[in-house]
């Protein structure tokens, strides 16, 4: 089972009211773009506000102006992943665990955008939510995904490292990541 938490209760600050505030810890992970123009893979950084605001990561995404396939891929705390793809319709998007609402603003702001509730706090459960065929034109069917979704004993970035092979941009990505 994975770990969540991001908010930590500080008992000893209170609030006006008799409200204790809540302190956030910083989000740690990574954001990478990836572009595939004539036949060839750049990944790329995007700017680490990607990991905390949706829009954040859907605007850097905007700003690659590609003519082929562009999305991205995000690893959130070692907890779970989301795969945007913007396109002029709006964003395709794939939340690898639901239940990552319950503590993270990005994971919130996904299952907001796809009108999907977020899970009860007493569901322990994993399960992904959106398009599980969002990367089907580039090789890797949803049933595939899902599987690779499925694998909750690996991290994140181990789960997005098979999406990237699957796709065929695996040496970019494990490229970038070591220089990360």
């Amino acid at each position: 089972m994975r770990r969540f938490g991001r908010t930590v209760r500080a008992p000893d600050r209170p609030a006006e009211y008799g409200v204790r505030m809540a302190v956030e810890e910083p989000v740690t992970g990574f954001a990478v773009a990836v572009v595939r123009e004539d036949g060839r893979w750049r990944c790329s950084v995007l700017d680490p506000g990607a990991l905390t605001e949706l829009d954040a990561a859907i605007t850097e995404l905007g700003k690659l102006r590609s003519t082929g396939a562009s999305f991205g891929l995000l690893a959130v705390d070692d907890e779970f992943f989301v795969i945007v793809r913007p396109s002029p319709r709006g964003p395709s998007l794939l939340l690898s665990d639901a239940a990552a609402a319950l503590d993270y603003d990005i994971a919130a702001d996904v299952l907001d955008v796809l009108r999907v509730d977020p899970p009860d706090e007493e569901d322990d459960s994993v399960w992904p939510e959106g398009d599980l065929e969002i990367l089907t034109d580039l090789g890797l069917p949803g049933p595939e995904l899902e599987v690779i979704v499925g694998e909750v004993d690996l991290y994140p970035d181990e789960q997005l490292q098979m999406v990237a092979q699957r796709c065929g941009f695996g040496n970019e990505f494990a490229k970038l990541l070591d220089e990360l």
